[in-house]
């Protein structure tokens, strides 16, 4: 496992860095009364990918131009972002049919390239990560898991308007513990107290002056030694290099009819360990996490202490 961005570990405003995905479809009333119309909504998430704070905005289309009103509503309350992540699409492997909207509009080539024009001019720069690894997104991931968790507890299976769910949805993922803290009043630290210094759902305090300022730095290093923790994917093996061959896994496939390819270019991260590659097929040209890659043996493979 690779060690933790350094945008994760570095200290910065809330949602400086910022992770988006959609969580969906839901079910919305138009309007209040008896036999209201039914409509699909979506939710937009953005994360801080250094607070884990959580803005929720409804969407109730899934195109550039309900998400580009969406994503400058959540800059005007929270501030504009150095950078912003996600995912393309195809990380929906094996999606069942309620997704398959979902997964086409965001692998658009023209969904991505609209986006990233129209946050140029405001020096925001958009990364998209690599196909099929959702692992690659686990922090929004886990976000969309948290609120969809809420959602269920709370709502169930009531069919709430527009105005009801925009009200419902962002106020308890935000009070949700980080942390454990005992050397404080409160004993936890949630996103909430990086946002606004305390839990949205608690009454504001007194006279904080007698309160040292730089106080959230000492709690930010607190949940720093939380996330350093890798309990798996520690055992290192040997970089896929360029002109390997390898097969693309397909979990929709059985093992012999995997699409054969070879390493045209390798990424190393910062450790020097390559996590991700561009490929060269018969079809074409693809970028593929080396989690769904199984390299070919070769002359130059070794073979029971011997080549």
């Amino acid at each position: 496992m690779a060690d933790l961005p350094g945008i994760r570990t570095t200290e910065a405003l809330p949602f400086q860095y910022s992770g988006s995905d959609y969580a969906g479809p839901f079910i919305l009333k138009e309007r209040r009364g008896r036999n209201p119309r039914k409509t699909k909504g979506y939710i937009c998430l953005f994360v801080c990918l250094v607070t884990s704070a959580i803005h929720l905005e409804l969407a109730t289309y899934l195109s550039t131009d309900t998400f580009l009103p969406c994503l400058r509503r959540f800059m005007s309350l929270r501030g504009k972002c150095s950078q912003i992540f996600s995912d393309n699409g195809t990380n929906f492997v094996g999606a069942k049919r309620a997704l398959d909207e979902m997964q086409k509009f965001l692998s658009l080539q023209e969904h991505q390239r609209n986006l990233t024009q129209s946050l140029a001019d405001d020096g925001i720069k958009w990364s998209f990560i690599p196909p099929h690894s959702p692992h690659w997104g686990g922090k929004w991931e886990s976000s969309v898991r948290s609120v969809k968790l809420h959602l269920r507890r709370v709502v169930g299976k009531t069919v709430l308007t527009f105005e009801q769910m925009q009200t419902l949805i962002s106020a308890v993922v935000n009070s949700r513990p980080l942390c454990y803290t005992p050397d404080t009043d409160l004993t936890y630290l949630s996103p909430a107290h990086f946002l606004i210094g305390r839990p949205f759902t608690t009454v504001p305090e007194g006279d904080l002056t007698h309160l040292p300022i730089n106080r959230l730095d000492y709690w930010h290093q607190e949940i720093l030694t939380s996330l350093q923790q890798r309990r798996k994917w520690s055992n290192k093996e040997r970089n896929i290099a360029v002109d390997n061959v390898v097969l693309v896994k397909d979990s929709n496939l059985p093992p012999a009819a995997w699409i054969l390819a070879r390493v045209e270019e390798a990424h190393p991260g910062p450790d020097g360990i390559v996590r991700a590659v561009k490929l060269k097929t018969s079809t074409g040209e693809m970028t593929r996490p080396i989690t769904k890659l199984a390299v070919l043996p070769s002359s130059e493979t070794l073979f029971q202490g011997g080549p």
